[in-house]
């Protein structure tokens, strides 16, 4: 027989985790799916996150986990969730094994999945010296020789972004620049270089960057490198329940995380461009809190 719950959590990092506590709290039934896959899991520390500063993503993780088993309605299951449908109760979600169980709610806490340039070294340091975010990472390397590995307007944005944590900073566009001569009159007056040799692999040492090599056989030193990729969704089940995205390929949601399908919310990454733990957390939480508002409203 089908096993049912009041919400069905898919994802089980910060975000997932938070709203399963903020359900356990309420005394909601709750199931958290997790296939133990975050888009962190090779930073070796976690910042900018009150009473958890510096600690490894895994011991955040694991403590969480800890905490939120004390709540005897949450229960977690290890698995892929595969696919969600609409029903006349609520919602059924299917896991890679077979297995299917049902829940009146839905929460996608299911992140993104970032794309790696073709570039020898960079999925090796990204998350550890190939960085995403200067507020999570910046204060490690700072005042330290970075690159930005970047072109045209987002290279321009990071620049100016960066030059708060380090002076030694040049722009890697990997190619021709795309930059306009407002930008470069702009980058030259705070002394920002550009490089724009095509770049060969990243030497590094277990993902913290030494060299970039250039294909003219060049290379230079560096102690990070920030650079914005694209992404996916890391879950197909918004899509196939019809969930609105963003411009920029984020789950649409409103300021209480619903998404424009009815008992479905989102939090984490997967709908936000702040990708941080802390936020993570703040967002599923809320996201708890306001499903369990919703059921209480459909059942008083």
């Amino acid at each position: 027989m089908k096993r049912t719950f009041d919400v069905i959590i898919v994802g089980g990092s910060y975000s997932g985790v938070a709203a399963g506590m903020a359900l356990g709290r309420a005394l909601r039934n709750t199931l958290i799916i997790d296939s133990g896959n975050p888009c962190n899991k090779q930073t070796p520390h976690s910042h900018n996150f009150l009473t958890h500063d510096g600690k490894t993503p895994k011991e955040i993780s694991t403590l969480a986990k800890q905490q939120v088993l004390q709540y005897d309605t949450v229960q977690f299951i290890d698995g892929s969730a595969i696919s969600a449908t609409k029903t006349a109760d609520g919602f059924d979600v299917s896991l890679e094994s077979g297995e299917t169980f049902a829940s009146r709610k839905l929460i996608l806490a299911t992140g993104i999945k970032d794309l790696m340039p073709d570039i020898p070294g960079f999925a090796e340091c990204w998350g550890i010296s190939v960085l995403h975010c200067p507020y999570c990472h910046g204060y490690e390397v700072r005042r330290q020789p970075t690159g930005i590995l970047a072109n045209g307007d987002t290279a321009y944005e990071l620049a100016s972004l960066i030059s708060n944590w380090t002076s030694e900073l040049t722009i890697f566009t990997n190619g021709n620049s795309t930059l306009t001569q407002h930008q470069l009159n702009q980058l030259e007056k705070h002394q920002i270089g550009i490089d724009g040799k095509h770049i060969q692999a990243l030497d590094h040492h277990n993902g913290f960057i030494q060299l970039v090599i250039f294909k003219d056989g060049s290379a230079t030193p560096l102690k990070a490198i920030y650079s914005r990729v694209p992404f996916v969704q890391h879950s197909a089940i918004p899509e196939l329940l019809g969930c609105a995205f963003t411009s920029e390929g984020y789950i649409s949601t409103d300021p209480f995380q619903k998404t424009t399908v009815p008992g479905v919310y989102a939090s984490g990454d997967n709908s936000t461009r702040i990708r941080t733990v802390a936020n993570a957390v703040a967002l599923g939480t809320t996201s708890g809190l306001m499903v369990n508002r919703e059921l209480i409203e459909e059942d008083f």
